[in-house]
C-alpha cells in the first residue's frame, strides 16, 4: 500500500532499536488498539490505581479520558479519530525506568486506500502485574485530523523553578545545563556534548528535506533558540525515564511575561528523547511539541479562554543564573 503521508521518524531510523520489548503495557496497549481487541485493552487497566484511589488514565492530544468507561470509549475511538479503517504500529524505540516505559513508534493509519504515518510516543506509568495506571500519548497536532494546536500542561508543577539538573546524568545533563542553567544559552557546551553526526528530528511530517544533522546545522539551530531561552521561555521538567542510552523527558514551558508580550508564547506540554552514542555524546534529539503554533490556536475548541491558558505557568521573570523564581516568591 503506498504511503501518501511518511513520517520524519520512519525516514530518519528506519531500523528498529534492539531490545524493545513488546509485551511491555504501552505497546501492548496499541497493539490491541489496532487489532480491535477491546477486551485485551481494557484488561491493562485497573478501576482504581494501586497506592490510590484515584482513576486510571489516558491523555491524548485531543482529549483526557478518564476512568475505565472513558478509556473505553478513546479504545474503540482511536483509529477513527484520524479518520482511518485501519492501523498497524511499528515500534522504533523504547526506553524503559522507574516504573515507567516509553515506546516511541509510527502509527501507520490506512486512509482511503493508502497510508497515513503518524510519530508517536507512546508513555506509561506502569502498575503491577503488566497493569497500566497513565498513558499519555504525544505526537504533533497537524498529524490528528480537525485538531487545533494547543496542549494543555497535564502536569500541575508545585513551584515554577527549573528542576535540577543533578537529577539527570551525563550528555543529558550537560545539555540542560547549557540550554536553561546559564544566563544564556551556551551553544558551543551544548554542541561539545553531541556527536558530530547527531540528528535533530523524527517527530515532524517528512517533506523530503534532510534533517538537521552536523555541529554548523545544529549550531543554527541552538543560536536561534538563544534568541528565546532561558529568557522568555523556560522548560520544567516532570518525569524523566532515563535507562542509560536513552533520556525521555516530560515537560511544561515557563513563560516569563517578555515571552508572552514579544512572542505571544502559551505555556504546553511536550517530550524529547536525547540518545546517546558508544562514547556518551548525544547522537539523537527527537521533540514533540506545538512550539510556535500559538497564532493558529481555535480558543473554541480548546475548553479553556486564552486569558487562562496566558496565566499558566506564569512568571514575571527568569533571574539570571540558576533557576526560575515564581511569581508568588516575586
Amino acid at each position: 500500500m503506498e504511503i501518501r503521508k511518511r513520517a520524519e521518524l520512519d525516514v530518519l531510523y528506519p531500523q528498529m532499536q534492539k531490545g524493545i520489548r513488546f509485551d511491555s503495557p504501552e505497546l501492548l496497549l496499541m497493539q490491541y488498539i489496532s487489532e480491535n481487541s477491546v477486551d485485551h485493552a481494557m484488561a491493562l487497566f485497573r478501576d482504581r490505581r494501586q497506592f490510590s484511589d484515584a482513576l486510571p488514565v489516558v491523555d491524548t492530544p485531543y482529549g483526557r479520558f478518564e476512568g475505565k468507561e472513558q478509556i473505553m470509549s478513546f479504545v474503540r475511538g482511536f483509529t477513527g479519530r484520524f479518520e482511518a479503517d485501519a492501523l498497524h504500529i511499528l515500534p522504533k524505540f523504547q526506553t524503559r525506568s522507574g516504573g515507567r516505559s516509553v515506546t516511541e513508534m509510527v502509527l501507520n493509519f490506512e486512509v482511503d486506500g493508502m497510508i497515513d504515518q503518524v510519530p508517536m510516543f507512546v508513555v506509561a506509568d506502569l502498575g503491577s502485574m503488566g497493569t497500566l495506571e497513565e498513558v499519555r500519548l504525544y505526537c504533533h497536532s497537524s498529524f490528528v485530523p480537525h485538531l487545533t494546536p494547543y496542549r494543555k500542561p497535564m502536569f500541575t508543577p508545585a513551584h515554577l523553578e527549573m528542576g535540577d539538573p543533578g537529577l539527570m546524568t551525563g550528555a543529558v545533563r550537560e545539555y540542560y545545563t547549557a540550554l536553561h542553567h546559564v544566563p544564556q544559552v551556551d551553544v558551543e557546551r551544548i554542541l561539545r556534548c553531541m556527536h558530530p553526526d547527531c540528528v535533530f528530528g523524527g517527530y515532524a511530517l517528512y517533506r523530503g528535506e534532510e534533517p538537521e544533522r552536523g555541529q554548523e546545522a545544529l549550531r543554527r539551530v541552538y543560536t536561534g533558540m538563544a534568541t528565546y531561552i532561558p529568557q522568555k521561555v523556560g522548560m520544567r521538567y516532570e518525569t524523566l525515564i532515563d535507562d542509560g542510552i536513552t533520556g525521555v523527558i516530560e515537560w511544561v514551558h515557563v513563560i516569563s511575561d517578555q515571552g508572552r508580550k514579544e512572542l505571544g508564547r502559551i505555556a504546553m506540554s511536550g517530550i524529547a528523547a536525547y540518545m546517546r552514542g558508544e562514547d556518551g555524546r548525544l547522537i539523537s534529539i527527537r521533540i514533540s511539541d506545538y512550539a510556535w503554533m500559538e497564532k493558529e490556536i481555535d480558543w473554541e475548541q480548546t475548553g479553556t479562554t486564552e486569558e487562562e491558558a496566558r496565566k499558566v505557568n506564569a512568571v514575571h521573570t527568569f533571574p539570571s543564573g540558576v533557576g526560575m523564581k515564581s511569581q508568588e516568591s516575586l
